[in-house]
């Protein structure tokens, strides 16, 4: 059981000195499924062409390099006027079976950068892989693309990122994810172990705000210059030069053992620990009604953002 951080910044932190927090609040929320504030789903079965889901489409089919995927999406509309998340799902990624890509994006100050993201980071990544074979090398340069090409075109706003890729490598199958921001990833270990394979850009993590310090911006009330809670961002363009969309990555050899994954914005992480969220997950396999639970359990929590949460059955 292997899992390696690749931090690709400031962040060298091992594992054990990333720690799961939740913050107990008392406040419950309510659904709303307005259709033109959903964000499409492209979903790749063997190479063929995206489709789109409804947030809480149930099974998305039959997938190859995992056993089943549920996802559900809240607007939170009693704290939020707009739905401001993302996420893609693509099995038999590059047209290999045994590959997939899993991602959820959470943007703010506008959908500007989180669409951008959704179309094109995979497709960024696709190219980089075929070109360099290295999936370590392929994620950073997919997300460090992203950036610049949204400098380039002056998209003013930003968005959180967390990405999974599974591929076989040899006799291996590996998981690999990537994040800028507080999008995180958690993975279902043997015996229940929850494992994070994100770290948390935030203005509170020491080294972050150190980063900042060093490059001549400053961090106040634990936001960057006072504006912006996260340190690592996609996007972001007026604070570019403190705000870096260099991700953290983790390489991890899975286990027959292994059995969830779990991605998620802040609106699940802000109310549930690491810990809960795979005891609520253990020892079940119906992907979509997983997500449905967590989704519940943020709102019952009262969760105040938007909430997109993917998980994954291996």
């Amino acid at each position: 059981m292997s899992t390696e951080n690749t931090s690709t910044g400031d962040n060298t932190n091992s594992n054990d000195d990333i720690k799961a927090f939740s913050k107990e609040q008392n406040h419950s929320g309510s659904r709303d499924q307005t259709v033109n504030e959903t964000p499409s789903t492209p979903i790749h079965h063997n190479g063929e062409d995206a489709a789109e889901s409804s947030s809480h489409g149930g099974e998305h089919g039959s997938f190859t390099a995992v056993k089943s995927v549920g996802v559900s999406t809240e607007k939170n509309p009693k704290f939020r006027k707009t739905m401001e998340d993302a996420h893609v799902i693509m099995d038999g990624f590059g047209g290999d079976k045994t590959s997939a890509y899993f991602a959820v994006y959470d943007g703010h100050g506008g959908r500007g950068a989180v669409d951008f993201t959704e179309k094109e980071l995979h497709q960024i990544l696709l190219k980089t892989l075929k070109e360099k074979g290295d999936a370590r090398e392929a994620l950073k340069e997919a997300y460090l693309e992203v950036d610049r090409q949204m400098t380039d075109q002056k998209i003013s706003a930003g968005t959180t990122a967390v990405s999974a890729l599974i591929r076989v490598e040899g006799a291996e199958r590996v998981l690999y994810v990537a994040n800028a921001g507080d999008a995180r990833g958690v993975l279902g270990r043997a015996g229940g172990k929850a494992e994070r394979l994100s770290y948390d850009h935030k203005g509170s993590d020491e080294s972050e705000a150190r980063r900042i310090t060093e490059a001549g911006g400053y961090v106040i009330l634990n936001r960057v210059n006072g504006i912006l809670a996260v340190t690592r961002s996609l996007g972001d363009i007026s604070m570019k030069e403190f705000v870096t969309g260099e991700p953290f990555m983790t390489r991890t050899v899975l286990e027959s053992s292994d059995t969830h994954l779990i991605l998620a914005c802040d609106g699940l992480w802000d109310v549930v620990s690491d810990e809960e969220a795979i005891e609520m997950v253990v020892g079940e396999t119906d992907a979509q009604a997983l997500s449905e639970k967590l989704l519940q359990q943020a709102l019952k929590r009262g969760s105040t953002d938007n909430i997109s949460i993917l998980v994954v059955v291996l």
